[in-house]
């Protein structure tokens, strides 16, 4: 009798696990670059740690070509949710692209202000006549850029604003070819690494800049609510955890992607920069959630500097319906 049992729920439980891992529902997400790239160690931790299986979601990752051909994919359906920053959709959406950001990984902004301590640069305000890099001239560090310098009063055009790539920015500042740059915590720590010494000023101190976002098309969030809401909230879970402990959440992040085992301790480093310059809080705004207020601001300075061609409705490119509170 105890072997009919024994066989009974063996085989049970082998029916079971055939069930549960036919209820996973499969979702691919579309990273704007490399998937190594610590930017997107809340994604590969959710993943590493079992958060997005635990939601009953089967992710596979791939690369896209940047953020606008990140948002074109998602919204034709060649991915369900992409990656971007926090003013992509009203960028893409102005185009006839109907996605939305469904949130925003920080309360503050992915873009950092940084500048050489041996330029003589103290200030934003004293960026006019050297040579600042950015990654590109279509990319939100430049236009945050932009913005940051037109709201401290100085006029772009006085800056030698110039477009190096992600390699040849981190490259120019530590051979001192430029002054400054506007990027993110990566290439700080890498700059740092190399013995240049830097001052660093978010741009979200003098505009609201934003951070990196999960953007969906309309018709994905319509027809697929319950995998939205479980990847965000898998996502962000694995943003508390860089908060809570960015030591073990360094551990863990290398453990699952290997070519940066040797680089613990830096990825440590960007990981704190991460948990004190782009995750915290903005006021009690939940992590996820977009402020629509930032968002229109945005939008309005975009509008009049011809950065995008037409306007939409604000509430039209983000939700926070999918935001745990």
């Amino acid at each position: 009798m105890n072997k009919i049992i024994l066989g009974f729920t063996a085989a049970m439980g082998i029916t079971m696990t055939g069930l549960m891992a036919q209820a996973q529902t499969s979702l691919t997400y579309l990273f704007p670059g490399p998937d190594f790239l610590p930017a997107f160690a809340p994604f590969q931790l959710a993943l590493g740690k079992g958060y997005y299986s635990e939601e009953g979601l089967d992710v596979t990752f791939r690369i896209g070509n940047g953020g606008a051909d990140v948002a074109t994919q998602v919204a034709v359906g060649n991915a369900d949710l992409g990656g971007g920053m926090g003013d992509t959709s009203m960028i893409v959406r102005a185009n006839g692209l109907e996605v939305r950001g469904v949130a925003v990984l920080g309360g503050q902004g992915l873009t950092q202000l940084v500048w050489r301590n041996d330029s003589g640069i103290t200030s934003i305000e004293e960026f006019a006549g050297h040579a600042i890099a950015v990654a590109g001239f279509q990319n939100t560090e430049f236009y945050n850029l932009r913005a940051a310098l037109a709201v401290s009063g100085v006029n772009p055009d006085d800056v030698d604003i110039q477009s190096l790539g992600y390699g040849g920015i981190v490259q120019g500042m530590i051979a001192g070819s430029v002054s400054g740059m506007s990027g993110v915590p990566e290439w700080i720590v890498a700059i740092e690494d190399a013995g240049v010494e830097l001052s660093v000023m978010p741009a979200r101190d003098v505009f609201p800049a934003q951070a990196q976002a999960i953007i969906a098309s309309d018709a994905y969030i319509a027809e697929n609510p319950d995998a939205v809401r479980g990847f965000v909230s898998a996502t962000l879970r694995a943003i508390h955890d860089i908060i809570d402990d960015p030591h073990q959440a360094a551990i863990d992040y290398v453990g699952f992607v290997d070519r940066h085992a040797e680089n613990v301790d830096q990825v440590e480093r960007i990981m704190r920069m991460y948990a004190e310059l782009v995750y915290l809080q903005d006021g009690d705004r939940p992590i996820g959630a977009f402020d629509q207020a930032q968002l229109q601001t945005v939008q309005d300075f975009y509008a009049e500097n011809e950065v995008i061609n037409a306007v939409v409705p604000i509430e039209d490119v983000y939700t926070n319906d999918f935001v745990p509170d």
